[in-house]
């Protein structure tokens, strides 16, 4: 072979080395990564191997001796099968066992486990234990709370004199070589006669995401004791809730308003001997993982006496451009629940106000509200209506709840549809387009509208005698009846005006001459910049002996102030 053969041979060898390393084919197969079932067996007992030999190495290191009980322990008949040392190490948890031979005479039925960590923790530095002594034995596998590090145990018993009051049994120090943070969920006496149990979260400790959902059960024989409280602190903010039992269990979203980080939750049980009263039931830790920060809700008593259950919102403080949603459920079985066919919702800013209604059907609601005042923080209450046979000329209601939002969009106040007014519905759009055309003038269109308003609807004496007053009086339902007094006039007046694109305004007054004069309401139209008045009541007719009698007149489109005079305006209600 040439050197020139032989240089070729090496060229074309190397090729084909380089394009066996490059080709897909010859690449050997990748290892799966993931570890299988039998893998992740050996892995957690080669872990569990070197913690048990870390705490055999531990036990060398610390000076232990023979725990000694005092001297209760002879009085009652006490003894401890574990522990038997004062100063040992475990793995994850500790178990405290023993025996009472005078069980019977002791005052209480529990033996108090303390545990106290030495050093920082991320919840509580100590823990309790309430362990049932049961024919004359206990036996409590507690878990070491904060992970790796020394603990401070202190075991108790009841006295056999005076109730509610523990004597020391023994006291030593343990050291838990597993840095693994977790937490029991323990139960006061108080919550393990009331049968209290959580069902999820099923440990004391857990991660949480801007809301946590707490479910559990609770003895149900207790019909008159159907509420639990809570309490969510976070530093030192605080907010407390009642939250309903319903056939002995309970569901409820906690939202974790305070941000970052770890929300203590108390549930508290009914007190049995006191009314409105509560009584400590355990403790959980929830590390949220959000930095959202939010605003608690309040709720009234009157939320839980009426069955009120907001599903959405959770919490206040949230953002919205315009509208607001609202949802929830009226529990069937609360006070006049089948009576309350709508909630009113009222929102505040910078002092002004507006109100609007939102319809329950089969004990649901779900709708939205509008935030008129334009961009800023409104204050929103939801409340329930009170319930009553007599008829009136006013609406009384009853706040549940009140939470904040901020709203970002402009001003629309006079646009929107709102409580009566309801613009945006395609009747009353027809109407509209119908009475006010393009060619016409912006006045030519509230003459219109007042001239139709006038015409159509008759004055219903009879509804005014007897304050035949619903809340889902409206323009809507005056087209229907056609028939209505000053509110329902000014209602269609309004929602056509509004239908057309004109700002309109519902105004409260009186009107009348001397000493017989009586609530009114009228409108104010914008035309040309400028607020036009206009009364299509007063424009409808006359009464005469308790008859409405019909005669359309234009004398109160746009009166003169001596036409006026009969009127005294109050301000606009929306």
């Amino acid at each position: 072979m040439s050197k020139r053969q032989a240089r070729g041979w090496l060229i074309s060898l190397l090729f084909l080395l380089l394009l066996g390393a490059c080709s897909k084919e010859s690449a050997p197969p990748e290892k799966d990564t993931q570890p299988t079932a039998e893998q992740q067996k050996e892995q957690e007992k080669e872990k569990e191997n070197e913690f048990e030999a870390a705490v055999t190495k531990k036990n060398t290191e610390l000076e232990s001796s023979p725990l000694e009980l005092t001297s209760y322990a002879e009085e009652v008949g006490a003894t401890l099968a574990e522990p038997t040392h004062t100063n040992f190490a475990v793995n994850e948890f500790v178990t405290i066992e023993g025996t009472v031979e005078q069980h019977d005479q002791l005052q209480e039925h529990y033996v108090w486990i303390k545990i106290q960590f030495s050093g920082d923790s991320i919840t509580d530095t100590y823990q309790e234990f309430f362990t049932p002594i049961t024919n004359g034995t206990f036996k409590q596998e507690a878990v070491l709370f904060n992970g790796e590090g020394e603990y401070r145990v202190t075991v108790l018993l009841p006295s056999k004199t005076q109730s509610n009051y523990y004597y020391d049994l023994a006291d030593f120090k343990v050291f838990n070589v597993n840095p693994k943070i977790q937490r029991d969920m323990t139960f006061t006496p108080f919550a393990q006669e009331a049968g209290l149990k959580i069902k999820d979260p099923d440990s004391g400790y857990m991660k949480g995401n801007k809301v946590f959902t707490l479910t559990g059960t609770i003895d149900p024989t207790n019909d008159d004791k159907n509420l639990l409280m809570i309490e969510l602190t976070k530093d030192t903010q605080t907010w407390k809730h009642i939250i309903p039992i319903k056939n002995g269990e309970f569901s409820y979203d906690i939202p974790l308003f305070y941000g970052k980080g770890v929300h203590k939750l108390k549930v508290y049980v009914p007190d049995k001997e006191r009314d409105n009263y509560y009584q400590d039931g355990t403790v959980l830790y929830i590390d949220n993982e959000s930095d959202l920060v939010s605003e608690p809700i309040i709720y009234m008593t009157t939320y839980e006496e009426r069955g009120v259950h907001l599903i959405s919102p959770a919490y206040g403080g949230e953002e919205t451009d315009l509208t607001y949603r609202i949802k929830g459920t009226i529990d069937k079985d609360a006070p006049f629940a089948k009576e309350t066919t709508h909630l009113y919702i009222s929102t505040k800013k910078d002092g002004e106000e507006a109100l609007e209604v939102i319809p329950v059907e089969h004990y649901q609601f779900d709708d939205e509200f509008y935030l008129r005042f334009g961009p800023g923080t409104y204050e929103v209450t939801v409340s329930v209506p009170e319930i009553k046979e007599k008829k009136s000329d006013r609406f009384y209601y009853y706040n549940v709840a009140q939470f904040s939002v901020t709203n970002t969009a402009k001003d629309q106040r006079d646009l929107l549809p709102s409580r009566g007014v309801q613009s945006d519905s395609p009747k009353i759009i027809s109407i509209a387009n119908e009475l006010m055309k393009n060619s016409m003038t912006e006045r030519e269109k509230a003459k219109a509208v007042y001239e139709y308003t006038a015409k159509s609807i008759a004055y219903d004496v009879d509804k005014l005698k007897n304050s035949d007053f619903e809340w889902d009086d409206s323009a809507l339902k005056v087209l229907e009846l056609q028939t209505g007094i000053c509110q329902d006039y000014t209602y269609l007046a309004i929602a056509l005006l509004r239908a057309g694109g004109m700002e309109a305004r519902y105004v409260a007054g009186t009107a009348g001459a001397g000493f017989n004069y009586s609530r009114h309401a009228w409108v104010e139209v914008k035309v040309d910049g400028e607020w036009l008045t206009m009364d299509p009541t007063w424009g409808a007719g006359y009464i005469e002996k308790d008859k409405f009698v019909a005669y359309y007149n234009e004398d109160y489109f746009e009166p003169n102030a001596e036409a006026f005079k009969t009127h005294t305006r109050h301000g606009v209600q929306y």
